[in-house]
């Protein structure tokens, strides 16, 4: 697990691509491993294993619910020196269903009109340097042996000067973008787009569904919290807070104060409240807790124990409510930050912070905060639910 520290610069550096509106706008079942992350602040933290191309070519991606709008794949040819054995090829002699998206056609997903090859073809440099090469493709997409989605586009970037170090091939797009993997899963009344239990680490598995039935008409106990738009980054998935509670009690402070957009995230660890909700919450949260030895702050966190030695401890459940009906609770180690991950009785920070100021009083809820929990997303009937205890 990345340090406090490692993790705040992720945050951070996450949050103001996705917030800051003054920058620019950037019926299966698949295991999901965590492999938290040390080196790339942008890479995947969650893992798939997906096909790619007629015959499939087996390839791990990370998942997000908030990209560019585009599926990345790393593709051969690989910059001189790179591992390049476990990525896509993108050749025709290797896949029959392999598509190049011809230069200009934006109804195909084109997104530029001068290309310097036939194909959606284009170069990403920094500094003179060439960062890669990207050329739109579509292909056909095996999320399971007798499942697959034909058409599938995605980014192939080729040359890569920097790859995760992590064994990752790209990034699925799971965003509200119209070509992104979630839109294209056909959906009857009774199934929901996707969801998703993400693990807590990388000694424990999730997985992540696509086109499964509703989780009650599975005898799953799910709340669902009405899903909004915020402009201008309608490729991600807003809730509105309405109540914090904590051990039951519902925080001292107005409902026009509190309430406000929260974005939902997988690929930012900790949760982000409007900043007099967060001191409300850590007020009460210390008094809750004046009787444990108090560790330095932490980074961003600064709500700190030390729970060495200790046999057991008695921590308040924090619940987040949202517009529809949704509940989310949070247990010790959804709302705790471990400086030991395999040990509980070690120093531990409340994973909460104030909300930065670039993002316009939007809330997030972070990776930690959704851990266990079943998250659903009814893109049909416009709502994201919650099942606890799903892994």
């Amino acid at each position: 697990m990345p340090s406090v520290g490692h993790a705040s610069s992720r945050d951070a550096l996450r949050l103001r691509g996705l917030l800051d509106e003054s920058a620019d706008s950037p019926g299966l079942t698949i295991p999901s491993t965590g492999t938290p992350l040390v080196d790339l602040p942008d890479a995947p933290e969650y893992h798939v294993v997906v096909g790619l191309g007629t015959p499939a070519q087996n390839i791990t991606v990370g998942f997000d619910t908030a990209t560019i709008g585009a599926t990345l794949l790393q593709c051969k040819p690989c910059a001189a020196g790179d591992p390049c054995d476990k990525v896509f090829n993108p050749s025709h002699s290797l896949s029959s269903t392999l598509y190049d998206i011809p230069c200009g056609r934006t109804w195909e997903g084109c997104p530029i009109t001068r290309c310097t090859t036939p194909g959606c073809s284009f170069r990403v440099t920094h500094n003179g340097s060439l960062v890669f090469n990207a050329t739109m493709e579509k292909d056909t997409l095996t999320v399971a042996p007798s499942v697959h989605v034909r058409g599938f586009r995605f980014l192939c970037m080729e040359m890569m000067s920097e790859v995760p170090a992590d064994g990752t091939s790209g990034v699925l797009d799971l965003s509200r973008n119209r070509y992104s993997l979630a839109s294209r899963v056909s959906l009857s009344p009774d199934t929901v787009a996707f969801s998703y239990c993400l693990p807590r680490g990388a000694e424990s598995q999730g997985f992540l569904s696509f086109g499964t039935s509703r989780p009650e008409l599975a005898g799953r106990r799910v709340s669902y919290a009405t899903l909004h738009s915020r402009s201008p980054r309608r490729n991600l998935y807003f809730l509105r807070l309405i109540g914090v509670s904590i051990g039951g009690v519902d925080l001292p402070i107005a409902a026009e104060a509190l309430a406000g957009d929260a974005l939902v995230e997988v690929q930012t660890t900790f949760t982000y409240l409007k900043p007099k909700v967060y001191e409300d919450l850590r007020e009460v949260f210390r008094l809750s807790m004046s009787s444990y030895k108090v560790a330095p702050s932490s980074g961003e966190l600064d709500t700190c124990y030390d729970f060495t030695g200790l046999n057991g401890v008695d921590v308040p459940t924090i619940t987040l409510s949202f517009e529809g009906g949704a509940s989310l609770e949070l247990g010790f180690e959804q709302m705790m930050y471990f400086s030991d991950p395999h040990n509980i009785f070690s120093v531990a920070c409340l994973a909460f912070a104030p909300a930065p100021a670039y993002g316009s009083g939007v809330s997030v809820i972070g990776s930690l905060a959704q851990a266990y929990t079943e998250v659903v997303y009814d893109l049909r009937e416009g709502k994201v639910g919650f099942v606890d205890n799903r892994c």
